[in-house]
């Protein structure tokens, strides 16, 4: 017997073999009135007042031929070897009504041949479970549901009964997928889910309540972030939060140096102590220039300088200058903090650069973490906001910058499992982060532009 699959729950399908037959309207009407009987057997005559739309009481040989017809039409779809003999699937019975006996139909289908029956049975399977099987139960019951069930009998009283059913569970399972996560501690899976119930059923207290508590977990959970975006099939997180980049004791850091990697911090002459190189230089280093400058030198050993200044033209700092994009990863125990190049720093000690200059810093810098950064996290400023003096990007568009060149760097190998873009608190009021927001979720699972 041919292996057959209906789907009600949606626009109907009829699968045999894993092949989608086409049906006539007429005959895919017939299909699903035999479904919303739910097992019943239907008279001819009950098929024909409701998909011809005829009066119960008119019912004679042409309309009896009629109702033939789409049950024949169906059957071989069902089971087109069959020649003859009765149907395991559509069956015929007698109906005794009056002094003759009437033809009626009913439709048998097990769980596994009818979408509906196994998103019902997968939901009170998910009602015994404990939450991580309810999980998988309810999850694969909910991937089932394409759309509003019984579409083409919307206006029929007959499949009243079992649509408000099946929307009434369909509810029912979103629900107690949100209790089931929520149970796991996995509130962030929940929330997409209570806002969607929430916001179908604004009288409905609960959804507003479970809502309010999910937001407000997520919140305290988040502490200090303002964005985050997954990107699944890339296994990576980009996170932007305001705090202390030198807190961010979990990750690799990041710190942003001219073409000449100096250090000198005396007088804010040649390095301010207020930019990250000088914190670098305090906070990790504890203000001990030679070993910061050991580690410089021990990276730089096998790159090739591209100029060197004279002691007039530079009395001050270090002279020799190293390309554009130059990353060098300092080790801490268990971390690293990534030393890249990006600006040029003149013989004047201002530092200039270009969005072109800092986008190259940032691809080196990426492909640097995939060798040396452990796979941690890696924490990262705003580089080229200030005194890297990139003017022609506003502060969102170097944010933007960060995150497309991360993660067009991750669709061919695994750069680390988190971004993690560190605004200073003072500065968070100066960045539309909500133009970043947008930015972002406009890509797709693999951080492509959704529309491209």
């Amino acid at each position: 017997m041919a292996r057959i699959h209906v789907g009600v729950l949606g626009p109907a399908t009829f699968h045999r073999d894993d092949r989608e037959i086409r049906l006539t309207p007429l005959t895919v009407k017939l299909l699903l009135r035999l479904v919303a009987a739910q097992g019943e057997r239907v008279s001819a005559r009950q098929l024909y007042h409701d998909l011809w739309g005829a009066p119960v009481g008119r019912f004679g040989r042409l309309h009896r031929t009629e109702v033939q017809k789409r049950v024949l039409e169906l059957r071989r779809a069902i089971e087109p070897g069959q020649q003859a003999g009765p149907s395991a699937v559509l069956r015929t019975e007698q109906l005794l009504n009056g002094r003759e006996p009437e033809s009626a139909y009913r439709l048998v289908l097990d769980g596994d041949q009818l979408d509906c029956r196994e998103f019902e049975d997968l939901v009170n399977r998910a009602a015994h479970a404990a939450p991580a099987t309810a999980v998988v139960l309810l999850s694969r019951a909910l991937a089932l549901w394409r759309g509003a069930p019984l579409p083409e009998l919307s206006e029929a009283g007959f499949a009243a009964p079992l649509v408000h059913r099946l929307t009434v569970t369909h509810r029912a399972a979103r629900q107690a997928l949100v209790r089931a996560y929520i149970e796991l501690s996995h509130p962030d899976l929940a929330l997409p889910l209570a806002e969607r119930l929430a916001a179908e059923d604004l009288d409905d207290a609960g959804a507003a309540e479970t809502l309010r508590g999910l937001r407000e977990t997520l919140r305290a959970r988040h502490g200090d972030e303002v964005f985050r975006r997954e990107f699944p099939r890339l296994r990576v997180t980009v996170v932007v939060k305001h705090g202390d980049l030198f807190a961010q004791d979990d990750a690799n850091l990041v710190a942003g140096f001219g073409d000449t990697f100096d250090t000198t911090t005396d007088h804010d002459f040649v390095i301010s102590k207020d930019s990250v190189q000088g914190q670098l230089l305090e906070r990790l280093f504890r203000g001990d220039r030679e070993l910061l400058d050991k580690e410089l030198r021990r990276g730089l050993r096998q790159v090739t300088p591209v100029g060197r200044e004279t002691v007039h033209d530079k009395p001050r700092g270090k002279r020799t200058r190293y390309p554009i994009g130059t990353v060098v990863p300092i080790p801490l125990p268990g971390r690293r903090v990534f030393a890249v190049a990006y600006c040029r720093q003149g013989n004047d000690y201002v530092t200039r650069s270009t969005a072109d200059d800092l986008r190259l810093g940032l691809e080196r810098l990426w492909a640097s973490v995939m060798v040396h950064g452990l796979l941690k996290p890696v924490a990262i400023p705003l580089v080229g906001s200030k005194l890297a003096r990139i003017t022609e990007l506003d502060w969102e568009q170097l944010m933007i910058m960060i995150i497309d060149t991360f993660v067009a760097s991750c669709r061919d190998r695994t750069v680390t499992p988190e971004l993690r873009i560190v605004i200073r608190p003072c500065d968070l009021a100066r960045i539309r982060l909500s133009d970043v927001a947008d930015h972002l979720n406009s890509l797709d699972e693999d951080g492509r532009p959704a529309h491209a």
